[in-house]
């Protein structure tokens, strides 16, 4: 059963390598996510499920062990997912997408260390149903279940951010941030796949995992952060 989820912001920024001079300017992120993963550890779950965007529809399943790095941003910086190397890993070929390396990047900055890790990701193209239902196959493994969830809201909040700035974004992230702080099951699962795709906003599949895990959990929600720094919207938050 699902015990606690911890909801933390993904962009690649919030390595202070990668984001370098503008490190300071996600601090704050960064402490959110420090405190989210805090209440993981607090439930003391059997298992540790990360959920994050990737490039395929998916789910793409990565054993604790696989591999990731920040190369690609210029950063000599590798990660693994989990404190082992993992023999399940070994020999597979696969290399953690972005969303995933960043959560394998907080889990070692927070010292993760007792229970095992894997990960699931989880693309655009993947249908709300299907999220749900991946979420479900993952609450309904034996033991004490939690999840962290990797993914950005929409990028087009200003006329700086990557998908320039269109009108529906802000809107569009202020009810992720409500359904996120206050556990709405019911309102993550509606979002619309075509309005989050046309907005970029990555997490919409892995919060709807979220959504079809949390189905029979009964838990409470808590907003920890909520902010559009690079005109990209941020979101923490804890369920338990």
């Amino acid at each position: 059963m699902l015990v606690a989820a911890a909801v933390c912001p993904c962009p690649p920024l919030l390595v202070p390598e990668v984001a370098a001079g503008a490190a300071p300017e996600l601090d704050a992120a960064r402490a959110a996510c420090t405190d989210a993963l805090g209440v993981l550890a607090a439930a003391r779950p059997d298992r540790l499920v990360v959920v994050g965007p990737a490039d395929t529809p998916g789910p793409e399943i990565y054993p604790q062990g696989t591999p990731g790095t920040f190369r690609g941003f210029g950063v000599d910086l590798d990660v693994r997912l989990g404190t082992d190397r993992g023999p399940e890993a070994e020999g597979t070929g696969h290399e953690l997408p972005y969303g995933l390396a960043v959560g394998a990047w907080l889990l070692g900055r927070t010292g993760w260390a007792d229970t095992p890790v894997e990960g699931i990701g989880v693309g655009e193209a993947l249908s709300a149903e299907r999220c749900a239902a991946v979420g479900r196959d993952v609450a309904a493994r034996p033991g004490r279940i939690a999840l962290l969830v990797l993914g950005d809201a929409s990028a087009c909040r200003t006329l700086k951010a990557p998908g320039y700035l269109d009108e529906r974004a802000a809107p569009f992230d202020a009810e992720v941030a409500r359904a996120l702080g206050a556990a709405d099951l019911a309102a993550l699962a509606a979002l619309d796949v075509t309005l989050a795709r046309e907005l970029k906003a990555s997490g919409r599949a892995p919060w709807q995992v979220l959504a079809g895990a949390a189905a029979d959990a009964a838990l409470a929600g808590a907003l920890l952060y909520e902010d559009a720094p690079y005109g990209v919207g941020y979101v923490a938050a804890t369920w338990s």
